[in-house]
């Protein structure tokens, strides 16, 4: 797949507010400060689409960005889809209440947006398992979303240590998935990762369409 532009559309508060849903839509979410925005401004190849920051919890808001897109092998026929970047979950310098309400609002949208095809949830691959990322993956489970893992800073590590967190994360998830998901390793330095996460959303894309066809 390749990105034929990237343009920013709105920031909702909620659910409600988000663009009509007729387009096929990808969310990527992570822990805060695992490298969300670098990823997305890595795979739309435009370095300040997404707004990166040092203070975690900086994303607040729904975030919906307008990509068109075209196979490689036909760059005539475009798709236009929309990426979103949710606020982060976990740490992050704020009240008590304003977790809560981000978190009300990121599962009133993953559970209520329907034109959602897949969550792609981010794991920083230089740590071992964290508890918070597996259980926000079993609570996807418990509500039924589609989503692909993508294992982000794989450039910070040495790739023994990189491959040895993967593994540990993925049999930490098969105690109690029969299915892993699909999974992804990334960097938004080295741009490792960029054509087998856009090649997935491509395939969804045209199934997607299928759908709407049928």
């Amino acid at each position: 797949m390749q990105i034929i532009s990237a343009t920013y559309v709105k920031s909702s508060a909620n659910y409600t507010q988000c663009p009509p849903p007729d387009k096929a839509e990808y969310a990527f979410i992570g822990r805060s400060n695992v490298g969300k925005s670098s990823l997305i401004n890595m795979l739309c190849n435009k370095k300040n689409l997404a707004k990166t920051s040092a203070t975690p919890g900086k994303t607040q808001l729904i975030n919906h960005f307008l990509i068109t897109s075209a196979s490689k092998n036909n760059t005539a026929k475009t798709t236009d889809w929309y990426l979103v970047d949710l606020p982060g979950y976990g740490y992050a310098k704020v009240s008590q209440k304003q977790r809560k309400s981000w978190s009300s609002m990121i599962e009133q949208y993953i559970v209520r947006r329907e034109n959602l095809g897949n969550l792609f949830v981010l794991i920083d691959s230089r740590h071992e398992p964290q508890q918070i990322d597996l259980e926000f993956i079993n609570q996807l489970g418990v509500w039924q979303v589609p989503f692909a893992l993508v294992f982000t800073k794989a450039d910070k590590n040495k790739p023994a240590a990189t491959t040895r967190n993967v593994q540990q994360f993925l049999s930490s998830l098969q105690e109690s998935w029969e299915e892993l998901p699909p999974h992804f390793i990334t960097s938004a330095v080295k741009g490792d990762g960029r054509d087998e996460v856009l090649q997935f959303i491509d395939q969804m894309n045209k199934e997607y369409k299928a759908l709407q066809k049928g």
